[in-house]
């Protein structure tokens, strides 16, 4: 099961039932990936327009639309067609969705996770490390794995747990940042939504790499 589907699809809107033509005071045309899709800087994006204006624009860039073009030109839009790819991609996963949108806000450093554990989880953290641990070294010579991956099962079944529950919280928290951009909210507002963002982000990000770490264990 994969562990973002209820997300994604609350995140995701599979029918047209909005317009996002236009713009907010917010920014939607700056030179980010929502302005180039004519979208502004919300987080609840609807599937079908986003695909459709990927097509669209996918089609403009199309080398055989450049074939007798000067060269500059060609490099250009190969540039910009690649351009028009990273923007796609990002946009269309609800998760790198909002990573991006607090880069380009200013709120989160590409590439920045801060890996520290929760300080509610750090018990079954240090069990969790211990266990696979164990693991490793009942592997190594040979020992008896049953009871052992009985209880890594256990454990993985546990943080999976944790981690839908904060991706419901990131899609709580995606509602009230739209909502906040449909209000014109102060900008201290909307700085207080961005750091619960990223703060979940943040634990996100480390219960999903302790869930890979024990999936990389068991068989």
């Amino acid at each position: 099961m994969h562990l973002l589907s209820c997300f994604k699809d609350s995140m995701n809107a599979p029918s047209k039932s909005s317009s996002f033509t236009g713009a907010d005071k917010h920014g939607s045309h700056r030179n980010d990936h929502f302005s180039l899709f004519g979208l502004p800087r919300k987080l609840w994006i609807e599937m079908s327009t986003l695909e459709q204006k990927f097509l669209q624009l996918s089609w403009k860039l199309h080398p055989d639309n450049f074939v007798n073009a000067p060269a500059t030109e060609q490099e250009h839009s190969l540039k910009e067609s690649s351009q028009l790819n990273d923007a796609y991609r990002v946009l269309r996963d609800p998760v790198a969705r909002v990573e991006y949108l607090l880069e380009i806000e200013g709120t989160r450093k590409e590439g920045e996770q801060k890996q520290q554990a929760p300080p509610e989880l750090l018990e079954e953290v240090f069990e969790l490390n211990e266990s696979l641990d164990e693991l490793r070294e009942a592997k190594a010579s040979g020992g008896d794995l049953a009871t052992l991956k009985l209880k890594l099962e256990a454990a993985q079944s546990s943080f999976q747990k944790k981690l839908a529950d904060v991706d419901s919280e990131l899609q709580s928290a995606a509602k009230q940042w739209d909502a906040a951009i449909d209000a014109q909210a102060s900008d201290n507002d909307r700085k207080a939504i961005m750091v619960r963002l990223n703060e979940l982000l943040n634990r996100r990000s480390y219960i999903r790499n302790l869930v890979n770490n024990v999936e990389k264990e068991l068989p």
